[in-house]
């Protein structure tokens, strides 16, 4: 890249966290500090729901052929050579210690999985804040208003902001990219100043995130470079 390309660029990289004053994660005023929203949880019914037929299938082998044998009937071929194997292979055998990593680590992997919330792609809006008025009465309707979340998908976040971008004056395509942490724009523009255009899409995308009402506004990065039609 030559120093006329690099002058055509420009880059900005903002936390969106140092706009809480006017941001998404403003409370219901000034100074107060936002409700802790969690991330929704997948409840993972088929990956366990597997895991539990393979177990129960071969813990029932295991148990069948056990009884076959105190019964008098010769064990299984399979179990009969692994326990050949394992009664013959020393302990630092390569095929022992190589099979002993990798059930260590699938344990390790099935653990992080059962801690881990799931549903990356989800991201948790903050609640609606409501004008103080008489508290509703207990009742079953009271708890399911109360359990309502919100979420938004992290495509449909980004299909959001991108429309906004487009309606930057100067832009002539964009891009935006929602992770859970940061949100990457990369524009292309076809006239006026970058600076300029990179300072109203800054604006704009601030302005979208505060919109789509998150719990955890991710930092904004905001990158615009001059057509390759305008250069020419």
């Amino acid at each position: 890249m030559n120093a006329d390309q690099k002058m055509r660029q420009s880059t900005s990289a903002s936390a969106y966290g140092a706009r809480a004053g006017t941001g998404a994660g403003s409370g219901a005023g000034d100074g107060d500090p936002p409700g802790r929203v969690r991330r929704f949880w997948s409840e993972r019914r088929v990956p366990a729901g597997i895991v539990a037929l393979v177990i129960a299938a071969v813990s029932g082998l295991l148990l069948y052929d056990v009884a076959a044998v105190r019964s008098g009937r010769r064990a299984m071929r399979w179990r009969d050579w692994l326990a050949d194997e394992l009664a013959s292979r020393p302990l630092d055998n390569a095929w022992i210690v190589g099979g002993a990593a990798l059930l260590a680590a699938l344990g390790v992997w099935m653990v992080i999985l059962a801690m881990a919330p799931g549903l990356r792609g989800l991201l948790p809006m903050r609640a609606p804040e409501f004008e103080p008025g008489p508290e509703p009465e207990p009742g079953p309707g009271a708890e399911a208003e109360a359990a309502v979340r919100a979420g938004i998908d992290r495509t449909s976040a980004g299909l959001v902001l991108r429309d906004r971008a487009m309606e930057v004056p100067g832009v002539r395509s964009a891009r935006v990219d929602v992770g859970r942490r940061r949100i990457r724009a990369r524009a292309l523009a076809h006239f006026r100043d970058l600076d300029e255009v990179r300072a109203d899409l800054d604006t704009a995308l601030h302005e979208g995130i505060r919109q789509l009402g998150l719990a955890r506004p991710p930092a904004l990065s905001v990158h615009v470079r001059r057509s390759a039609k305008s250069k020419g």
